[in-house]
């Protein structure tokens, strides 16, 4: 019992805890704020759909490259990206990142 109480009152045992609670808390956050982001038009969908992630600054190739692995790269511009293709049971995860700002279809007139 000693040890557990010397071990919980150690400044680094208390500075690792309060890591991993931000940790989880920001983990936590992503996973609860990602449905939100994600527009109403898409979740009557099924199947295969196309996409437009909307970005709160230009993409770089990290960004572009993140969201590849969940459909085929259409094109990019000022502030979005194109995504092709993307199943529907995905669109919770692509808008997982913090840095998607809202995933809506894709506008076929471009």
């Amino acid at each position: 019992m000693t040890r557990a109480r010397a071990f919980l009152r150690s400044s680094r045992t208390r500075t690792v805890l309060g890591v991993m609670a931000c940790w989880l808390g920001f983990q936590l956050w992503l996973t609860v704020a990602a449905p939100g982001k994600i527009s109403p038009d898409l979740s009557r969908a099924s199947g295969r759909v196309n996409v437009q992630i909307d970005l709160p600054f230009t993409p770089e190739r990290f960004h572009v490259l993140a969201v590849q692995r969940y459909g085929r790269i259409a094109g990019a511009d000022e502030h979005s990206i194109e995504l092709r293709g993307v199943r529907t049971s995905d669109l919770t995860s692509l808008a997982r990142p913090f840095w998607v700002r809202k995933v809506e279809p894709l506008r076929e007139d471009q």
